[in-house]
């Protein structure tokens, strides 16, 4: 069998590659991924400044800060006009058909982030909390979240990828390999990133051996026996969609609305089985990379009564201890251990309040994960209580400071483990919202790659 056919067995397809030509400014053609500064508009508004009318991934994106605007429809007009007018002017233009091998350097981690580009298999992706597919999410998808993304994406002739796919490879047996050969490699790009966001190079992998290697390596990852004997269960999970869920689902819903608009189609079957709106293009990262880091999402309460919620989880059987500061009851939630983030332990939480700090203990909690135990809990107060809001923060000094101010409540969550990582996804489905960050905004996935989705 052909590598690229035993790569279509699991899921994933050699995309055709654009990029854009070597006249455009790199660093002005990519931006961060659209979903992050949500709130902070003078982000994006300094790269429309900084852009300044250059070519750009800019203008191909919808920056999720603008959704409640007035002017949605106008901006997704202008995003596929531009798509059409940088492939007919040449900005953009096909490098072939390949892979792309990614090193991503941050201010904020010693080791480069590892990836590889590809496409994978819509068919082989579903993204209900039960999924058992090959492809899944890891957080609840949020449906009435994908309308506006299925506008800008029905009608565009190209996709642009921060969606980053996670594979279980402690061994590191499909992408390493590639990074420690890369000098053999063709360059695809090697550039400074906007903002102080790192430095990012690509090696465009085209070569059939590899794509031999890559493959025996994913059906290593993916062997029905091994995953039973490891995980007890028979549904193969070879990829968790770790960054960009609601790009891809909405990618699936796209793909589901072309299948219904071909039904009936005498040809139907042999034109769907290559459409190119059947694939998304994703960056595969191993879980195990040491580039790769997993924060905690805490979360900061507003207008809220803290002895009250306080009391409510003591009534619940929660063990509240008070200590002098926050550092120290932060300390002792980090010293517990990523521990607090699995099944068969205690759950441990610290909390800051404007005048008082301390930490919350679920010796026997029902949930597996921390993060389920005490959004349960939130989400049932917050029920009963209208008034109070709440915002998910990354950091510590973020966690406290906002939890120090009047009437907010901060409660710090553990480390996130990694080695359970895939069990509790296939065990309990997907995850609860919020519940990790796979580094800091500025870490985030960067736009640079496309691939054509619609037919000729």
């Amino acid at each position: 069998m052909m590598a690229r056919e035993r790569l279509e067995r699991v899921g994933v397809s050699v995309p055709e590659m654009y990029l854009p030509n070597s006249d455009v400014d790199y660093r002005k053609w990519a931006v961060v991924a659209c979903d992050q500064y949500s709130s902070e508009r003078e982000y994006w508004e300094d790269v429309d400044r900084q852009v300044n009318g250059a070519p750009s991934t800019l203008r191909l994106i919808f920056p999720e800060c603008y959704l409640e605007g007035g002017d949605k429809d106008t901006r997704i007009t202008a995003i596929q006009k531009t798509m059409r007018e940088y492939l007919e002017q040449g900005i953009l233009s096909s490098r072939g058909q390949g892979f792309m091998l990614v090193e991503r350097t941050t201010p904020f981690e010693e080791k480069p982030r590892l990836g590889l580009v590809v496409a994978v298999d819509l068919e082989r992706y579903q993204y209900g909390k039960d999924s058992k597919s090959l492809i899944r999410p890891t957080e609840g998808t949020i449906v009435e979240r994908l309308p506006p993304r299925m506008a800008i994406r029905r009608g565009a002739p190209l996709e642009l990828p921060h969606i980053m796919i996670l594979v279980d490879d402690p061994r590191k047996t499909v992408i390493e390999p590639l990074y420690r050969k890369r000098h053999y490699f063709e360059k695809g790009y090697d550039f400074d990133l906007m903002k102080n966001s790192g430095h990012v190079r690509g090696w465009f992998i085209q070569e059939e051996n590899e794509f031999e290697r890559i493959s025996e390596a994913l059906e290593g990852l993916g062997d029905p026996e091994a995953f039973r004997a490891k995980y007890g269960v028979d549904e193969v999970l070879l990829f968790a969609v770790g960054d960009g869920n609601h790009s891809l689902a909405t990618a699936k819903a796209i793909w589901e609305e072309t299948k219904a608009a071909c039904a009936g189609r005498p040809d139907a079957e042999t034109m769907l089985a290559s459409h190119p709106a059947r694939y998304a293009l994703v960056e595969l990262v191993n879980l195990y990379d040491e580039g790769l880091p997993f924060h905690p999402i805490h979360r900061v309460l507003f207008n809220i009564k803290a002895q009250d919620f306080l009391g409510t989880l003591a009534g619940a059987g929660a063990e509240i201890r008070y200590t002098s500061d926050a550092a120290r009851a932060f300390a002792a939630v980090d010293a517990s251990g990523t521990g607090g983030q699995t099944a068969g332990g205690a759950h441990r939480f610290a909390f800051v309040t404007e005048d008082r700090a301390g930490t919350i203990m679920f010796k026997e909690p029902e949930a597996r994960l921390a993060v389920a135990t005490i959004q349960g809990y939130i989400d049932a107060y917050r029920k009963d209580h209208p008034e109070v809001g709440i915002d998910y923060i990354h950091g510590t000094s973020s966690a406290e400071a906002l939890g120090r101010k009047a009437g907010n409540l901060g409660l710090y969550l553990p480390p996130v483990d990694k080695a359970s990582f895939f069990s509790v996804v296939i065990h309990d489905g997907a995850m609860p919202r919020k519940t990790f960050s796979m580094g800091e905004a500025p870490e985030k996935r960067f736009y640079i790659e496309a691939r054509k989705i619609v037919g000729e």
